[in-house]
């Protein structure tokens, strides 16, 4: 059975034990979680791994880094440097989106060195499939589909990101709309690609039976992809956006009904003043399905500097109810990230989440502050680093100074406002 068809029984698996543990709440709320659709636990029953999570309602931010070889770039052992780095500085999932080189051998490589459940987007496997047996990567069947998803779940992978969003209906909408990028979702746009050329229905939307049969078989979560999701601010929360949204919360109710888990994903480039408004939209039309956004972004002025501009409405969207973030690497629309650019990009995911889990009163991300605050005021700079979100950067900047006071730093030295508030309460006393 699946973990979700463990808590429709109200049977609480050793699985769910674990988890709660990790979150530090009772193993009996995170089953009845997981019985209402309102989390999930992302584990394929072939893949054993060490530090498994839960991502859901009341539940800690998650965070997921993005790996994998392109058509430019197709270096494994880069990868797997990206992979070691990424789980280093705190990632709970990994997805591979290789596109390049052997896609087998790479996807066996991440699934051995994660300690983190693993995801794929499987069409572009059954793209490349495609391009290199039929000479274009528009030449493939339901039946394609069917087997490459098969095989990635046999392998292991734990979650799937599932474009069954991109319907008729759904482009539809699109193309009533003025849009200012189109199609941005890789994904989206091999599906969209391939309905107009076969004059067909998306493939993912009219077989979603199929899918659930073979995710139910292995317990593979199913992450509905945001194919529309929009690509610039200008393009935020749209007709397009939401016609897709309402298709993803009718699918995800068929992926429970089945006993398959499953989360939903979304944009993208979203301006501050919506991005509570798109928490509201998914929770409404998706059941209160957990929720996974890429980012958002809350500007396209920063290429460079994209994992401050994600941080930002990620953070936000972590407060207002987003469950997972997938990050935002410095390179985002300007290259392939290196092992530099993925631990940027960790990092600055792991503070918006921890950011939104203080809205979201976790006490463990309160307990967090607070213990780094009173290390602050007690100048107890060792323990102060400790606690840093990225010890290794804080002990490099404070090495890297040499303040005139050991207690101090070199920013305020001997006008630093803690010591000099000591020294007061010592002359009162």
């Amino acid at each position: 059975m699946t973990q979700l068809e463990y808590a429709k029984k109200n049977m609480i698996t050793r699985l769910m034990r674990k988890v709660a543990r990790k979150e530090g709440v009772d193993a009996s709320l995170l089953m009845r979680l997981i019985r209402q659709g309102k989390a999930v636990i992302p584990l394929n029953k072939n893949h054993k791994i060490s530090s498994p999570c839960a991502v859901g309602l009341g539940l800690s931010t998650k965070i997921n880094a993005n790996i994998g070889t392109s058509t430019d770039e197709s270096r494994i052992g880069e990868e797997i440097d990206k992979i070691k780095v990424a789980i280093k500085y705190g990632a709970d999932f990994l997805m591979d989106l290789s596109v390049g080189g052997d896609l087998l051998k790479m996807r066996e490589e991440v699934l051995r060195h994660s300690s983190v459940p693993v995801g794929t987007v499987p069409v572009y496997e059954v793209a490349v499939r495609a391009q290199d047996k039929k000479g274009s990567f528009m030449k493939f069947c339901v039946e394609d589909i069917l087997d490459v998803l098969e095989e990635q779940a046999i392998q292991g992978v734990d979650f799937f990101t599932i474009h069954s969003g991109v319907t008729r209906s759904s482009l539809r909408a699109l193309n009533k709309q003025k849009r200012l990028m189109g199609i941005v979702s890789r994904g989206g746009a091999i599906v969209a690609s391939w309905m107009k050329m076969n004059g067909k229905e998306n493939p993912f939307y009219s077989h979603f039976d199929r899918i659930l049969d073979i995710a139910n078989k292995y317990d593979v979560t199913l992450s509905l992809g945001d194919g529309l999701r929009p690509g610039s601010v200008m393009d935020a929360t749209d007709k397009a956006q939401i016609a897709e949204l309402k298709i993803l919360g009718r699918l995800a109710e068929r992926a429970k009904a089945r006993g398959v888990q499953v989360m939903i994903e979304g944009p993208g480039h979203v301006p501050i003043d919506q991005i509570r408004r798109n928490i509201i939209l998914e929770k409404k039309y998706c059941n209160q399905a957990p929720f996974y956004v890429l980012g958002p972004l809350v500007t396209d002025v920063a290429p460079g500097y994209d994992h401050i501009t994600s941080a930002i409405g990620g953070s936000l969207a972590a407060g207002f109810g987003a469950d997972l973030l997938c990050y935002v690497t410095p390179a985002e629309h300007l290259r392939h990230p290196d092992v530099n650019d993925v631990r940027e990009g960790v990092i600055a995911s792991r503070i918006a989440a921890h950011a939104g889990d203080l809205v979201k009163r976790r006490a463990s991300a309160e307990a967090w502050d607070r213990d780094i605050s009173q290390a602050r005021r007690s100048k107890d700079w060792k323990k102060q680093i400790l606690l840093s979100i990225d010890p290794e950067k804080a002990r490099e900047y404070r090495l890297s100074s040499k303040p005139s006071l050991s207690d101090v730093c070199t920013m305020c030295g001997n006008y630093c406002s803690i010591k000099l508030m000591e020294d007061c309460e010592l002359k009162r006393s």
